[in-house]
């Protein structure tokens, strides 16, 4: 009974291992076709959707849907969906602010999508500006760790904005103005170092250290809004150490 126990549970994982991929998909294609829309289907002439596209490469999105994506953002194909960035903002438990990013085609679905999420897994909704107050738009930009060394990645990328280098483990994150981020990227390019993604993000300035309840709590809420298909990112304050991370498994 154990073996079929245990083909059980790795299928119902590879389930749902594959429908988060699906929504994954789905959410970075939305991002493709949202900067197709505002600024050309032109990569080379469009730095956010060349990082969008870049990002869908990454996470192995194949590229006839990315192409799709940009032919109905820019009007080729005539099939696009008009979509709307609406951002809400609201508490977790233990106090935890959250932003949640969403891009929608129905401002009220999202809006119900969020608010039902927040409330079923103690959160709830705050007021616009209570919580935004707490984060900082920021570049960030995340390159595998390899043989680069903090040193090397920080020669490449110090005069093109960038602020901070942090260690991600197996990760360097550089962190930098907003606007900065495509000159960022584009010096780690010259220098011939390869990235992983690119983007504008939301950063805490200030952090809330939590213990596993506390930790199962907000991840719980965090999965149960980035299910939702009308959201794109949710940006949190809380933070986690490495020995919590392993209890919570």
């Amino acid at each position: 009974m154990s073996g079929h126990s245990k083909w059980a549970t790795t299928k119902h994982k590879k389930a749902v291992i594959d429908a988060r991929r699906g929504k994954m998909f789905a959410k970075l294609i939305k991002n493709i076709e949202v900067a197709a829309r505002t600024g050309g289907g032109d990569p080379d002439g469009n730095p956010t959707l060349f990082d969008a596209i870049q990002k869908a490469k990454k996470s192995s999105v194949p590229n006839d849907n990315i192409d799709r994506a940009v032919k109905r953002g820019s009007g080729a194909d005539g099939a696009g969906v008009e979509y709307q960035a609406i951002t809400y903002e609201g508490y977790g438990p233990n106090g935890v602010a959250l932003l949640v990013e969403c891009l929608t085609d129905n401002k009220n679905r999202a809006a119900t999508e969020v608010r039902t999420a927040m409330t079923r897994n103690g959160g709830q909704m705050a007021d616009p500006g209570s919580v935004a107050y707490l984060f900082t738009r920021k570049g960030v930009v995340v390159l595998p760790k390899g043989e680069l060394s903090e040193d090397d990645v920080l020669l490449a990328v110090l005069e093109a904005g960038a602020e901070d280098v942090n260690d991600l483990g197996d990760s360097w994150e550089v962190v930098s103005e907003a606007g900065d981020v495509v000159a960022v990227r584009t010096a780690l390019q010259q220098a011939g170092i390869d990235y992983d993604s690119a983007d504008q993000t939301f950063l805490p300035s200030m952090q809330i250290e939590l213990d596993a309840d506390g930790a199962k709590k907000i991840f719980r809420l965090i999965e149960a809004l980035e299910d939702s298909d009308e959201v794109q990112n949710v940006y949190s304050n809380f933070d986690v150490s490495d020995e919590v991370m392993a209890e919570v498994g």
